[in-house]
């Protein structure tokens, strides 16, 4: 009995969601179901925060300098590709600020948008790896409950922008966030070059109001849609106003405990 029941909720949800899903996207590699991504999602936790700092509770941290170079430089021009990409498939002339719907046509730049979609969730699966570095070089201190929230949620999100909504109005986040992530390596790539290259980034402040600008913008671009209707779902646009507002506390949270910190050992230091 108990496996009947089973059978018809698997059944009812695979019908939902073939029902609501982009027909477009059903045969692209790890689509057809959420599983493969919440188990990636799940091991990705148990190692970063078990595994691998039980593993390395009695090794010295490793130097990776040079793979941290190379790393950081490939997710810049990633981010670059991305944000070119986001800008011909429709941000730079087709899409309305405003309020713009999803395209699920085979239109050559509907199918653009929705296949840099999917690249855009697979460039959150390969950002693990910053945490896998940061468990590697023992910095256990940097991984805080807001990277933790940031690299384990989006991943599931964009899984779900490309399975039911890979267009409109919601990538004006990824486009942003591209335009982030670009500032962002470029910042860490530097940082691993060594210490030669302090003193030219005196702006590390200056990161996270970016980042904070980042989540301001998405809100407000967000909220426009449950004032106007141009068939974008009225629940994705909340769904993304309360995803901006959660990060934009976190961020800020950890923007006031790092200056506070820092002005407190500058103080120090007079």
């Amino acid at each position: 009995m108990a496996s009947v029941l089973v059978n018809m909720a698997i059944d009812r949800y695979i019908n939902l969601v073939d029902s609501i899903s982009d027909p477009r996207v059903n045969d692209w590699p790890l689509m057809d179901s959420p599983f493969p991504t919440l188990i990636m999602v799940i091991t990705y936790l148990y190692i970063v925060t078990y595994l691998g700092p039980k593993v390395m509770a009695n090794r010295k941290p490793f130097k990776l300098n040079n793979i941290l170079v190379c790393y950081n430089a490939g997710q810049v021009i990633f981010s670059l590709v991305m944000l070119w990409e986001h800008l011909m498939s429709g941000w730079l002339l087709e899409y309305s600020y405003k309020c713009q719907p999803v395209d699920y046509s085979h239109n050559p730049t509907a199918l653009r948008m929705a296949n840099l979609c999917w690249w855009y969730y697979i460039s959150k699966l390969t950002e693990f790896v910053d945490t896998a570095f940061f468990v590697l070089r023992k910095k256990d201190n940097q991984i805080s409950l807001l990277h933790l929230y940031h690299h384990s949620l989006t991943p599931l999100e964009t899984w779900i922008c490309v399975k039911f909504i890979a267009g409109g109005h919601g990538t004006f986040s990824n486009l942003v966030n591209n335009m982030v992530h670009v500032i962002m390596y470029f910042y860490y790539m530097m940082s691993a070059m060594g210490p030669q290259y302090q003193k030219y980034l005196w702006w590390k402040k200056h990161l996270t109001t970016v980042q904070l600008l980042q989540f301001t913008l998405v809100f407000f671009h967000s909220a426009q849609v449950l004032f106007f209707d141009c068939g974008y779902p009225k629940l994705v646009a909340a769904l993304l106003l309360v995803h901006s507002t959660i990060f934009f506390a976190l961020f800020f949270d950890f923007y006031q405990q790092a200056y506070k910190k820092n002005k407190e050992l500058q103080a120090k230091s007079q």
